[in-house]
């Protein structure tokens, strides 16, 4: 087998962490920094702030509300809503009641709702707002362990039969918090996140108290940087594993400033205001935020073929610098480069003060992380699950582009006879809940986790990520092609914005092909071709024809019988949460192939 070399021992971090619970470690930051600023959100033309020690006292009062409503140890508590600073107090309340906090995701039909509120056996629901409140009660009858909703904000204009969110604090005498702590357990849970559920229904991911500290200690292993105050923004949904760890775990025990930003599409706004310091986002979002530079660049032809030219001559001068083998020349010019072309360009994005701009969540395009790197945005690439409560993989320094990184601090990582990656450390799940068979599928008796991805290792340890196993495709000549390599290649093209690759059983590979809003109409008019909609543009046969041509251009870097041969142009743009993307905009590949079902087959006739 072939093993990654691990940065730091899983012994060391077990001795570190021995005996603690997220609770504790939170009560640790608190006492150390209770004046830090934990909170922020935004206030009219200002923003409010809530300290560490204020949030201590939020919590200890909403737990107490908690237990008045019959909340204690062992009880599951389901939490919707966006990424307001009510989300980490009842979290943590929940936590101080001995009771598992579960976010799910706001999207979540009724019948979704009805599904993961059975399925873990909620006894209280704290939402949002009324919109939330009402596809909780239209289940109610369905849910008979589900005693009580509460809303936290504008509860007025809730449907009948839930509580307003002053019940959880109005009145209440705060518990003593450490006493919780001392309640709870290494073991003990601290959260259910849901998969997504882009290859089945949605499996319950149980993380204890000691998977969280595990890799949160892991995490400040590798980074090696003091996190009292560091400045971090969340928008991405917390009931993924990634914003979960980065933006309230990882904040609560190593004292991050956040900043809440409910709503995702402001995000580049909150950046210039913020300056963020770190920042984890799934690829569409470093997507976007290039496409934005690359549109407003646009503008002016001359300067971006300066800037194009800036960003070539900076690659594999960044690509030494970070081996160690840059000349003071490479010094001298990347400095120049920097002053006159990047600096400018990070200061406008936000990103000056940037330390670690992190990718995960789904295949990246190698060539938008060398971008990034070269105008001087430290980006990484992470890789995990769910079920590795995070990271499996990641180097933030040593970065090698192409790949994943090296094992997590603690972790050992290796390949299955058939390239399956596997690993084993603290950071692996206890299991799914309620749900053995799977559970025993994925985790072997010894802790071995199996991931279901293909990789392979290098001489240095470097993990790259081929595919999923279950989504290799099979071609009718009995080739396997990984899809998502495909389609990292294609959004390459800067009129693509998702691509999914098809060809399962049949004589060659095709791909379905989206636009991007932002940057196909310029795209597409410095080749001639002028159109008034997306959707006229998809129908054009013109556009057609030159997507196509791009395709056949990078598709040139696989072997023939990988490459994309045809491609349709759809007329409509995927959004997140949807029928064909997650909310982290993963494909979900299954419904894609059934919608779709007419236009795939119309590429093989």
């Amino acid at each position: 087998m072939e093993t990654a070399p691990r940065t730091s021992t899983a012994e060391v971090i077990d001795a570190e962490v021995a005996g603690q619970t997220v609770l504790g470690r939170w009560l640790d930051t608190v006492d150390a920094h209770p004046d830090l600023v934990a909170l922020r959100e935004r206030d009219g033309d200002g923003w409010r702030e809530i300290t560490f020690a204020q949030l201590a006292d939020q919590v200890a009062r909403t737990a107490a509300g908690m237990r008045a409503l019959g909340v204690g140890p062992g009880d599951r508590v389901v939490l919707m809503m966006r990424n307001i600073p009510e989300f980490h107090v009842v979290d943590l309340a929940a936590l101080s009641c001995g009771a598992t906090p579960i976010s799910i995701y706001n999207s979540s039909s009724a019948e979704q709702v009805a599904y993961l509120v059975g399925h873990s056996r909620a006894k209280l629901a704290v939402v949002e707002d009324p919109g939330f409140a009402e596809r909780f009660t239209a289940v109610r009858d369905h849910l008979p362990l589900l005693e009580h909703v509460v809303v936290l904000r504008d509860a007025g204009r809730a449907p009948g039969d839930v509580l307003a969110g002053d019940v959880l604090t109005d009145g209440q005498q705060p518990i003593d918090l450490r006493d919780s702590a001392a309640a709870l357990t290494p073991e003990s849970l601290a959260t259910v996140i849901y998969t997504s559920g882009t290859t089945g229904p949605p499996k319950g991911v149980m993380l204890t108290h000691r998977n969280v500290v595990w890799t949160v200690q892991g995490y400040f292993h590798l980074v090696g940087i003091d996190p009292a105050g560091f400045r971090t923004i969340s928008y991405l949904p917390m009931a993924h594993v990634a914003e979960r760890m980065v933006s309230h775990y990882m904040a609560a025990i190593g004292g991050f400033q956040v900043t809440c930003c409910p709503d995702p599409g402001q995000l580049a706004a909150f950046c210039r205001e913020v300056r963020p310091q770190t920042l984890f986002g799934v690829p569409r979002v470093w997507e976007k935020f290039h496409a934005g530079v690359q549109a407003a660049l646009a503008a002016d032809p001359e300067r971006k073929k300066r800037f194009d030219d800036a960003v070539a001559a900076a690659e594999p001068i960044v690509e030494r610098r970070t081996a160690g083998t840059a000349t003071e020349e490479d010094e001298s010019t990347w400095a120049f480069l920097d002053e006159v072309a990047f600096r400018p360009v990070r200061e406008m994005l936000g990103f000056d003060q940037l330390r670690f701009a992190v990718t995960g969540a789904a295949p990246i395009p190698a060539e938008l992380i060398r971008w990034f790197r070269a105008i001087g945005v430290p980006m990484s690439e992470v890789y995990g699950l769910s079920e590795t409560t995070g990271p499996m993989t990641w180097d933030p320094y040593e970065v090698r582009v192409g790949t994943v990184g090296r094992a997590f601090p603690g972790v050992e990582v290796f390949l299955a006879d058939d390239g399956e990656v596997l690993c084993r450390g603290g950071n692996v799940f206890a299991g799914y809940l309620d749900d053995p068979d799977k559970t025993a599928e994925a985790l072997e008796p010894d802790g071995t986790f199996h991931s279901g991805d293909v990789g392979v290792i290098d001489e240095d340890g470097y993990l790259r990520i081929i595919d999923r196993k279950k989504e290799l495709i099979i071609t009718a000549g009995g080739k396997n092609v990984s899809p998502a390599n495909l389609e990292a290649a294609m959004k390459t093209i800067p009129a693509i914005g998702q691509a999914c690759a098809v060809g399962d059983r049949k004589p060659f590979v095709a791909a379905l092909v989206v636009l991007d809003p932002e940057m196909a109409p310029g795209w597409f008019a410095e080749r001639g071709i002028e159109a008034g909609s997306l959707a006229e543009l998809a129908t054009d046969p013109r556009a057609q024809a030159e997507l196509q041509k791009a395709v056949d251009e990078v598709m040139t870097r696989f072997a023939t019988a990988e490459r994309v041969r045809k491609i349709a142009v759809l007329p409509d743009e995927w959004l997140p949460d949807s029928d064909e993307l997650t909310p982290t905009s993963k494909l979900k590949r299954r419904t894609i192939l059934a919608k779709y079902a007419e236009q795939i087959e119309a590429l093989y006739a």
